[in-house]
């Protein structure tokens, strides 16, 4: 994409970003640096700044850019925290979340995602963000506590194994709960106590996660 059409593009999904209640500053710019062409299939890359679903391989969808910055305001990330990402899908988010924290721990359970994600990343030069090909849903053990977690699929509650890997230290988890129409974005935040305070954000729509991990993609 041209460099001045690319500009433009991206100050209007900036105001998309206000338009939607997303007023973070850093969020905001960090959107605003990330392209999202190199994380979309050459097909669709016409649409990359849009504020739609695209497809990504292993039948997976790249997440709406607004989307992604809602979730982000609700996860408060900041500096000198390490976020752990179940569901790397082709490395956009993960990309965004570099440039606000120390480091990035992500997961998918898709190798061909896993592997292109890290090209692309590698590409653009984003250094701090760590890669799995394994079940999110059991986390990154050795790598926590993690100050955010944060999950780009539905689950029915906060898995435990992904609960003892948030932070005592204030931590976040956000995860879309449910199904259908009756799913909700959560904010799961740790109490002084250990127990979270849970807070529905909003109506989600988001595939449900799968345990384990792709044999064949």
């Amino acid at each position: 994409m041209a460099e001045p059409y690319a500009q433009f593009e991206a100050a209007r999904l900036v105001l998309a970003l206000r338009q939607a209640g997303v007023t973070d500053q850093r969020i905001a710019e960090a959107m605003e640096k990330t392209p999202r062409e190199p994380f979309v299939p050459a097909a669709f890359r016409d649409h990359a700044w849009e504020n739609v679903e695209l497809p990504i391989d292993c039948g997976q969808t790249l997440t709406r850019p607004v989307m992604i910055g809602q979730a982000l305001t609700a996860l408060d990330v900041h500096r000198e925290h390490t976020v752990l990402e179940i569901g790397t899908g082709s490395g956009y988010a993960a990309a965004i979340l570099s440039r606000l924290c120390r480091r990035v721990y992500s997961i998918d359970r898709y190798r061909t995602l896993t592997e292109r994600a890290r090209a692309t990343l590698d590409q653009l030069g984003l250094s701090r963000v760590e890669l799995r090909f394994a079940d999110g849903l059991k986390g990154w053990p050795e790598a926590a506590p993690f100050g955010r977690i944060v999950l780009w699929g539905a689950v029915g509650d906060l898995p435990e194994l992904l609960s003892r890997q948030v932070s005592t230290d204030h931590g976040v988890a956000l995860a879309p709960v449910g199904q259908g129409v009756g799913q909700q974005l959560v904010r799961f935040a740790r109490q002084l106590d250990g127990a979270f305070q849970r807070t529905a954000l909003g109506p989600s729509r988001f595939m449900p996660l799968q345990a384990g991990v792709a044999r064949e993609l």
